[in-house]
């Protein structure tokens, strides 16, 4: 036991970098998967089609692929990041078409009414998602963006194959330190990570019933 708890710093440490970048990531990528679930569900045939070129191209890519692009690829075009930094970029620019996805699914069980009634009262297309569909779609899409959230925080673990001192990052290095307590430093780890995503699935939960209740 002595392996975790004289190390109790460096599991915080990685922690806290693990639960940055998953809720920084997670809030950038839900901003631009509505801009890009607004561009699927949108009367412009151009936006339809960049939003989908856009969704069906990154969700059949691995993430590792992703990182590695963000990584050494935007540095051959002359863009060079932080560790930290590529790393954000890399998940938000991966679950953003999954966010898009939950959220175009909650757009997809309003009732094609409120759509319609919305444009009889005159409002456009953007005022009508804004202020009529949005509002009742995120009530149905809470329980699938929080499992997108939960995939997220686990898909951050690959952060630390590129520099990023998280929550991965830190066990590898008390592992290699500590090779007699290796199970207990990787158990630690798994409970650290589901102190993240159990909180989120039970939230999701809730939320489905409620919903369930309210139909």
């Amino acid at each position: 036991m002595s392996a975790v708890f004289d190390n109790l710093d460096v599991f915080w440490s990685g922690f806290r970098i693990t639960l940055v970048l998953t809720l920084l990531s997670s809030a950038l990528a839900l901003t631009l998967g509505m801009a890009l679930a607004a561009m699927r569900v949108s009367p412009v045939p151009i936006l339809r089609a960049v939003g989908t070129t856009y969704v069906e191209t990154v969700r059949n890519v691995p993430p590792v692929v992703v990182f590695f692009f963000v990584v050494f690829g935007l540095p051959q075009a002359g863009v060079q990041l932080p560790f930290m930094t590529s790393a954000v970029t890399s998940l938000v620019v991966y679950y953003t078409a999954f966010f898009c996805e939950a959220v175009r699914s909650g757009i997809n069980s309003v009732q094609v009414g409120q759509a319609e009634a919305a444009r009889s009262i005159g409002l456009s297309f953007g005022a009508s998602l804004r202020l009529v569909i949005l509002p009742q779609a995120f009530r149905s899409a809470v329980p699938p963006l929080i499992n997108v959230f939960i995939a997220l925080t686990k898909t951050s673990a690959v952060a630390s194959a590129f520099g990023v001192a998280e929550l991965l990052n830190a066990t590898q290095r008390l592992a290699q330190s500590h090779s007699t307590s290796v199970l207990l430093i990787l158990g630690t780890t798994a409970v650290l990570y589901l102190g993240i995503t159990i909180p989120a699935g039970v939230v999701a939960h809730r939320i489905e019933r409620k919903v369930a209740i309210a139909r």
